[in-house]
């Protein structure tokens, strides 16, 4: 199987830890990437290449962090008790928040986050339980509008017909 496709659903809880971290830390690292360019183009405006990285790594590290304490606490959770349940991943979301606490050096805020977390892994999990989808495919799909230019024909002047003669 290919990391770069791998999916966090692709095996049991319990089992694959790595492939599990590439497939969270690949979600994490994209959030990270495009959250530190909207940060450094737009907030803090650093100047030069260093400051510029360092605004990056400040952003992305604790996003994959959180990700990364996720996928583990939900594993060590899964083969501690030896269940496959919503508590495992409210563990995960509890070691994801303590994460984002001490990214932020607030405890407030990391058990504020931990409780968001886990109302979001239980909403998660109910979902992957009960087999319906939590972003549904089929709301990526533009049926109607004018996003593709092959589909339309915006010359004022549409092209004639190939082959055609005068009739003489």
């Amino acid at each position: 199987m290919s990391l770069i496709k791998a999916n966090y659903y692709d095996s049991p809880e319990g089992t694959n830890l790595f492939e599990k971290m590439v497939a969270t830390n690949k979600y994490a690292l994209a959030v990270g990437l495009g959250w530190s360019s909207i940060e450094v183009l737009m907030i803090s405006k650093p100047k030069g290449v260093v400051p510029s990285l360092a605004r990056y790594v400040y952003f992305t590290g604790p996003f994959m962090g959180m990700a990364s304490a996720f996928t583990v606490g939900t594993y060590a959770a899964t083969k501690l008790r030896g269940k496959d349940d919503t508590w495992n991943y409210i563990a995960g979301a509890i070691t994801s928040g303590g994460v984002y606490g001490a990214w932020r050096r607030s405890v407030v805020a990391g058990l504020v986050s931990g409780l968001f977390f886990s109302i979001a892994g239980i909403v998660k999990k109910h979902s992957i339980d009960n087999n319906w989808e939590f972003f549904p495919d089929t709301l990526n799909r533009h049926i109607y509008g004018a996003l593709n230019p092959n589909r339309y024909d915006y010359t004022l002047t549409q092209e004639r017909e190939r082959g055609w003669t005068s009739g003489k």
